[in-house]
């Protein structure tokens, strides 16, 4: 099972470097990182967002994705709810290391319907 790591800036004036100390200290064994461009909206759909989608390409069952904080991921509850539907579906965790939903399992239950992961 791998450890993925997803990052996002949204300018190229910004840095990872916040990002990076989070999950440092989270201690993420073996991690594989997916870093988007400098500058990716983030009114971009995460599902189209170029690294993303390559994450997702690579990610399989077990495999968990690591962020620091939500909003590296998506702006709004429509996007959460339609990452989460493809995480559980796919059967990739999804584990935020901090800020808001840091101490949620978001992924071991359906976001729509409530039903756990497939085995």
């Amino acid at each position: 099972m791998a450890n993925l790591v997803y990052k996002r800036v949204s300018t190229d004036q910004r840095s990872t470097a916040r990002q990076n100390l989070v999950l440092d200290e989270a201690g993420i064994e073996a991690p594989v990182a997916f870093e988007e461009d400098p500058g990716t909206s983030s009114r971009l759909h995460p599902l189209q967002r170029p690294k993303f989608r390559e994450l997702m390409t690579y990610a399989r069952p077990g495999d968990t994705v690591h962020i620091s904080e939500m909003f590296r991921l998506v702006r709004g509850t429509g996007h959460i709810l339609d990452v989460l539907d493809v995480l559980h579906r796919e059967q990739v965790a999804l584990r935020i290391h901090d800020g808001a939903f840091s101490a949620m399992d978001l992924t071991a239950r359906h976001p729509r319907t409530g039903r756990c992961c497939p085995p």
